[in-house]
């Protein structure tokens, strides 16, 4: 398990937006209307960093007996593992493995990450869309949050060559890799505003990047608890996964 992040680690990673031109321009949900960025205090760093461990370590005590149940429901299902890793961009550009509930049939699962799901993907399982449309096959990333890899709260985590319109992400979008100065996230103010799913056209990339840019650009701890709360408020609403 990672250690708090220090004050000047952590201050270090918003010296690069300093006269940076390339952030959204359209209003953000969670945040007051003319409202402008403020660089976070080491505070806010050390309050989420915390707050992922207890959250994480607690929900995985509480959900433990139904993460027995669809690890052992996948087995009955599908041969193989009920658990699929893969390799993902994580912090400062580094590799992580991030691991899911399998929601595909074993052979058909793409470790790569290049072959997108689609709505109605015939390599899901029957049970593999009910996880997914719940977000339930998220739920072992929980144990990349307990470890550091990972935050409740950032980008979304991307798989290595990750494509969208049939283009790689950072040929897409030249500041995609500044989504990379902080810890992926199991939700974040893109994911809060609907924007998930296959990237077929490249105006889908780009919004996405920009809300995760314009979320670091805006962090602090609040607005962490902010897209938490607002995630929920749109699941319960029905969500838009599949």
């Amino acid at each position: 398990m990672s250690t708090v992040t220090t004050k000047d680690s952590e201050n270090n990673i918003f010296s690069n937006f300093a006269n940076e031109e390339n952030m959204p321009s359209d209003s953000v949900d969670v945040l007051d209307s003319g409202q402008a960025a403020v660089r976070p205090t080491w505070w806010d760093f050390f309050l989420k960093r915390v707050f992922d461990i207890y959250a994480s370590f607690t929900a995985l005590l509480i959900l433990a007996p139904i993460l027995i149940i669809i690890a052992a429901l996948i087995r009955l299902e599908t041969q193989g593992s009920p658990l699929f890793s893969q390799t993902r961009w994580g912090k400062d550009g580094k590799k992580i493995t991030v691991y899911k509930f399998r929601s595909m049939r074993s052979e058909a699962c793409d470790p790569s990450g290049v072959i997108q799901t689609v709505e109605n993907d015939p390599r899901i399982t029957f049970l593999g869309r009910i996880l997914r449309k719940t977000n339930l096959d998220e739920l072992p990333q929980l144990f990349n949050v307990l470890r550091g890899d990972m935050s409740l709260v950032g980008p979304r985590c991307h798989a290595i060559g990750m494509l969208a319109g049939g283009m790689l992400y950072e040929e897409l979008v030249p500041a995609y890799h500044r989504r990379h100065l902080m810890r992926p996230g199991l939700t974040g103010l893109a994911q809060m505003r609907g924007l998930r799913g296959p990237t077929d056209r490249p105006a889908k990339a780009r919004a996405r990047i920009n809300a995760d840019l314009h979320y670091i650009e805006n962090f602090d701890f609040w607005l962490d608890m902010k897209i938490i709360v607002g995630t929920i408020v749109r699941e319960l609403r029905g969500g838009n996964g599949f």
